[in-house]
């Protein structure tokens, strides 16, 4: 089993890579972000691998961090998630991304990804949302207290959806503004502090 490749790059196709490790040129399958953020060819090049074995083939997909393996794993859990549309996922959206969008139920932000409908996009947010707590990464908690919004913070998230803002994102600000101004903070008071916060001031 590959876990990880070291090498050279010797070539990129539309959707892998062809990695040159001691002469011998590993066929790597890989999302549009990870291609994109690959060097020149003849570069040296380090690739997370997670091998896939079927009876009438073995597939190698490459990874430019352990947090895109682990998603792409949990990613195909999902019924109706196989290895294609796991890698449209990690295409559009980087691991913490995908954190927060699932953990916002941001389904929006999930359909984004190519042979992902609203269905497929609500099943992937429901069925992973309660399994964010089990992985192993700093991204896997981006928005304390989600679960347990209060009444005004679930005003202040909707408002700023509301005046544009992704559902990721609103959740977000409010949840870094609750954690500033405490759970008591009134939805008014979130939604100025939170629009300071996201304007950069």
């Amino acid at each position: 089993m590959i876990a990880r490749l070291r090498g050279r790059l010797d070539s990129l196709g539309e959707d892998h890579a062809v990695i040159d490790v001691g002469g011998v040129g590993y066929l790597v399958v890989c999302s549009a972000r990870t291609l994109a953020a690959l060097p020149a060819a003849g570069d040296a090049v380090d690739l997370h691998v997670d091998t896939q074995v079927r009876p009438e083939s073995i597939t190698l997909y490459g990874f430019r961090e352990p947090a895109e393996r682990v998603w792409f794993r949990l990613l195909q859990t999902v019924q109706g998630v196989g290895a294609r549309v796991a890698l449209g996922l990690l295409s559009v959206l980087a691991p913490d991304e995908l954190a927060r969008a699932v953990a916002a139920q941001d389904k929006a932000a999930l359909a984004r990804a190519s042979g992902v409908g609203p269905r497929l996009a609500a099943r992937i947010a429901s069925e992973l949302r309660e399994r964010l707590v089990d992985l192993p990464l700093p991204a896997a908690h981006p928005l304390p207290g989600l679960g347990a919004l209060s009444p005004a913070a679930a005003d202040a998230v909707s408002a700023l959806i509301n005046l544009g803002y992704g559902r990721s994102e609103a959740h977000v600000a409010i949840a870094k503004t609750v954690a500033a101004l405490g759970t008591q903070a009134a939805a008014d008071a979130l939604i100025r502090a939170s629009l300071k916060d996201l304007a950069g001031a």
